[in-house]
């Protein structure tokens, strides 16, 4: 009966121990749980206390240092170009030859143009040089005297008429001492001036008379050819309002044809030929409103177109 009992008791101790390794503990286990949690919590989800300290974030310091290269001085060199108004020049007026002369064949004659410095150079070395057209036996070039700004001088060349009857027209320009044309106010076409003349024969009539007795013989009394003697000046008036007047002598009886030449280089009306019953003086006169202040073309010139070819003057003006 003892060791039935002994053998109950030990199996019942067996039985308990097994039991204990096989059912693992509850307080074990909440305790690991717990300690867990709260781990992730404090690195997710806490804010860190007053006490500790945020670490600050310092840039690091660059190995090299930028030094400003300076840039190169750059100057610039205005470019020399020719002054638009350098060399310019204005045709005045042609002082014999007037256009449409009627010349004989081979008839030899001097055409003069008189023409202005107005640009701002002086001509030095310059030359009147044949353009185009017919050159009636002319030079090819000649020679101009140094001319200042403001100045005016004469050009003249030698020409020979032509031996075929017809019309003629020679042009010619102005060259600079290197052979750069001249730009001519007034000019044909802005660049040059021209001579121009008609070629024609001359009609000779020849009468035969036959008479029996002699013929008493007439002595022609010589008559003097019509020409001006003498042209003055007047002026009156000014800036605003201008009046040139001129006083024209003649020797004898006849009709001159005349125009006026203003300074700025326009066109003035051709006035009505002045007609002379016998040697004296007529007066004419014209007018000019301007408020112009460039004195070195105000003024005005008279052209005596018939009898002689040619140009008389000035009067002038100032307008301060």
């Amino acid at each position: 009966m003892k060791n039935k009992t002994r053998l109950f008791g030990l199996m019942l101790i067996f039985t308990l121990f097994l039991s204990a390794c096989n059912l693992p503990s509850k307080n074990v286990e909440d305790t690991a749980s717990t300690a867990a949690a709260q781990t992730v919590e404090a690195l997710l989800g806490v804010t860190p206390s007053a006490g500790i300290s945020t670490p600050s974030l310092t840039p690091l310091p660059i190995p090299f240092t930028l030094t400003p290269i300076p840039l190169a001085a750059v100057s610039f060199t205005p470019v020399v170009t020719a002054t638009a108004n350098c060399n310019v020049a204005q045709f005045i007026a042609d002082i014999t030859i007037p256009d449409g002369t009627v010349m004989t064949p081979n008839q030899a004659f001097v055409k003069k143009w008189r023409v202005k410095n107005i640009g701002t150079c002086t001509w030095t070395g310059f030359s009147l040089v044949f353009d185009s057209g017919d050159a009636m036996s002319g030079v090819a070039s000649k020679a101009i005297s140094t001319l200042a700004p403001g100045q005016e001088v004469d050009l003249e060349v030698s020409l020979t008429a032509p031996s075929a009857v017809g019309g003629y027209r020679g042009y010619w320009r102005i060259n600079t001492n290197e052979n750069a044309l001249v730009p001519i106010v007034n000019g044909n076409q802005g660049k040059s001036f021209y001579v121009d003349i008609k070629v024609q024969t001359g009609a000779t009539a020849t009468s035969t008379a036959t008479t029996t007795a002699a013929t008493p013989t007439a002595t022609a009394t010589p008559v003097s050819t019509f020409a001006i003697t003498s042209v003055s000046f007047t002026s009156s008036g000014g800036c605003g309002s201008f009046t040139a007047i001129a006083e024209i002598t003649t020797n004898g009886a006849g009709t001159v044809n005349f125009h006026w030449i203003r300074g700025d280089g326009a066109t003035v009306p051709v006035p009505p030929a002045l007609v002379f019953a016998a040697a004296g003086t007529q007066s004419v006169s014209i007018s000019w409103s301007t408020t112009s202040t460039d004195n070195d073309k105000n003024w005005f010139d008279i052209y005596i177109d018939s009898p002689g070819n040619l140009q008389f003057g000035r009067a002038s003006f100032t307008c301060p």
